[in-house]
């Protein structure tokens, strides 16, 4: 797993339990406890996180410069690699669902060349990347903006989705576990895109492959409640994400079609 992969995952997980221990994250992650203890004075020195006796807590004070803006950067290439391949699965014409999220938004970057689309989007960045491109009728859901991720979330957002239909929901996700299914750091979160899978005749999971085998705080449904999940290759490789091989093996046994890009 890639250094900033790892500290991307490290700081959700700290952010998702509001306490964790050295010994938790070393054993979600796969790796050492000296390389979690590495990695949390990392996050320490750039104030995303408070080294507390055995483990970490969130630093609250700081919860912009902890979310999207700080991840954004973080493996972009990758990002860019998994948002062309999502993009080509959506057909010109559809009526798209897009999450939030940072991969989402390169997600964004790439639907502009498969335009005409109708796109609702459910974060102000990906609202950003897609105003005023030619062919692209966008819809912003309504909502209360979640500090630090600028997600659109609330009994306002549902209340939109509940009210539309889509062809296609194109889903970001926290976690994905063979047993425990898909899941998601924020309860805010989680309540949107049960409400986007409901509403979608068909959803596209992407995420990096960091996100393969980890349970996050909220499940969101289980893993057939998808139909295709976009992932990278390093998600096949067992020497960097022991959980992946066998986490992409639960989706296939639940009938969701496996892409790595």
């Amino acid at each position: 797993m890639g250094v900033a992969h790892r500290l991307d995952l490290t700081l959700r997980l700290v952010q998702g339990a509001g306490r964790v221990s050295v010994s938790e994250l070393a054993q979600r992650l796969g790796v050492s406890e000296m390389t979690v203890r590495r990695d949390l004075d990392a996050l320490d020195r750039q104030g995303l996180v408070r080294r507390v006796r055995g483990g970490a807590v969130p630093t609250r004070a700081r919860e912009e410069e902890a979310g999207f803006s700080t991840r954004e950067t973080w493996q972009a290439a990758t990002k860019d690699r998994l948002a062309a391949a999502v993009a080509q699965l959506v057909e010109p014409g559809s009526r798209v669902l897009l999450d939030a999220g940072t991969t989402t938004v390169h997600v964004a970057e790439q639907l502009a060349a498969r335009a005409p689309l109708t796109v609702t989007v459910l974060s102000l960045q990906a609202a950003a990347r897609l105003a005023d491109r030619p062919g692209i009728e966008l819809i912003v859901a309504g909502g209360r903006s979640r500090p630090g991720e600028r997600s659109l979330v609330g009994p306002l957002a549902l209340r939109t989705l509940e009210s539309l239909a889509f062809d296609c929901f194109l889903m970001s996700i926290g976690g994905v576990h063979a047993e425990h299914g898909w899941s998601e750091f924020s309860l805010d979160d989680a309540a949107v895109k049960q409400a986007g899978l409901h509403q979608a005749a068909r959803t596209v999971v992407v995420a990096d492959a960091t996100k393969l085998g980890v349970r996050a705080f909220s499940q969101v449904a289980p893993l057939d409640a998808a139909h295709c999940f976009v992932t990278d290759a390093a998600a096949a490789d067992t020497a960097t994400h022991p959980n992946g091989p066998r986490t992409l093996d639960a989706l296939r046994d639940a009938g969701v079609e496996t892409l790595l890009a």
